[in-house]
């Protein structure tokens, strides 16, 4: 299953677990760890807390969830910032891992984490962002559970600065509104009204009276019988040239192994774009080659659309990670890849 970033209140998501960035002594703090306190019921979290003792940098313990919509809440004590010398990514790192273990082991199909040591712990957010988003989905690849990334704002979102920098000049470049493109167009087509207008009506008729019934029935005939492969066949078709598996495949896409399913064992699938992307982007596919992809679905990617530019420029910058490529389209308000 896949990874996707929300923006959301992490105390309202509908999951089986939510995170709580704790403290060692699990006690009720501010910031996100004294929502899911208050949210989840103080005196009932407290006792639970109390219960349980305490809990090490990196590791993480488990309550119940009370209150909230979640079953449990899993706690972890992030690592505080000293500078980056002091073991600091390894023991974020542990923090996702021995969460994510802990769903696991108590049969968690969901589970909410929160950017954990960005508030006053001040992990830089901009690192605490890729050690989350590559920790969770190299265990991804081996695990199924859906995970969400759950941010509040924009202000709690740490994409590269650089990385913005860079996208937001490729869109000023390459971005073409699409009030411009239709003008385009209506100027083509009235250009093309006056040129008709200027043909002889004795052309026109003649045009008129080739086109019988009998012709178009054939051309429609040979049209059909023309068709090219379908989504799905072209799909499987790159899978196989690529040298992958089916596994490998969607969830390097992003996408839910029962998605992949559907889509293998229907001929005529028709997906969303967004979908069409994500495996264009797991197979590692040029401009070209993705755009022949998304032909199959009655898609192409377009100047007119900054989620289109976007894809763009990552598959001519050749970086196919879908978690990086996702983190850069909420920043831009666009939709994400596969999830």
């Amino acid at each position: 299953m896949p990874l996707e970033i929300v923006r959301h209140d992490l105390t309202k998501m509908k999951v089986d677990a939510i995170v709580n960035a704790a403290n060692t002594e699990l006690t009720m703090g501010g910031g996100v760890c004294g929502a899911i306190f208050q949210a989840a019921g103080v005196k009932e979290l407290k006792d639970a807390c109390n219960e349980v003792g305490g809990c090490p940098v990196g590791e993480a313990v488990i309550t119940n969830g009370f209150k909230l919509p979640a079953k449990y809440i899993i706690h972890t004590p992030g690592p505080i910032w000293k500078g980056g010398s002091h073991q600091e990514a390894e023991l974020l790192k542990n923090s996702y891992n021995h969460s994510l273990e802990l769903a696991k082991k108590y049969q968690c199909k969901s589970i909410a984490f929160p950017l954990i040591s960005t508030g006053i712990y001040g992990y830089p957010r901009e690192e605490a962002l890729q050690i989350a988003v590559s920790t969770i989905s190299t265990y991804l690849l081996h695990h199924d559970i859906l995970v969400y990334l759950v941010v509040f704002d924009k202000a709690s979102f740490g994409v590269s600065q650089k990385l913005y920098q860079s996208i937001n000049e490729y869109i000023d470049e390459h971005y073409v509104e699409e009030m411009e493109i239709e003008n385009k167009l209506y100027c083509r087509y009235d250009r093309f009204i006056i040129e008709q207008m200027q043909e002889s009506e004795e052309i026109l008729d003649d045009f008129f009276e080739k086109q019988s019934e009998s012709i178009l029935e054939s051309s429609l005939v040979h049209l059909v019988e023309e068709l090219d492969e379908s989504f799905t066949e072209r799909l499987l078709r790159l899978i196989d040239e690529k040298g992958m598996t089916d596994v490998e495949t969607y969830k390097r896409a992003n996408i839910d192994r029962r998605l992949f399913s559907k889509i293998r064992t229907t001929a005529d699938y028709s997906p969303k774009k967004k979908t069409a992307i994500a495996f264009a982007i797991a197979l590692k596919l040029d401009e070209n080659e993705t755009n022949d992809l998304l032909s199959a679905a009655g898609y192409t990617l377009s100047r007119s659309s900054k989620f289109d530019v976007i894809i763009e420029f990552f598959i001519q910058q050749g970086k196919y990670n879908i978690h990086e490529i996702n983190e850069a389209l909420f920043a831009f308000d666009q939709p994400l890849l596969g999830a």
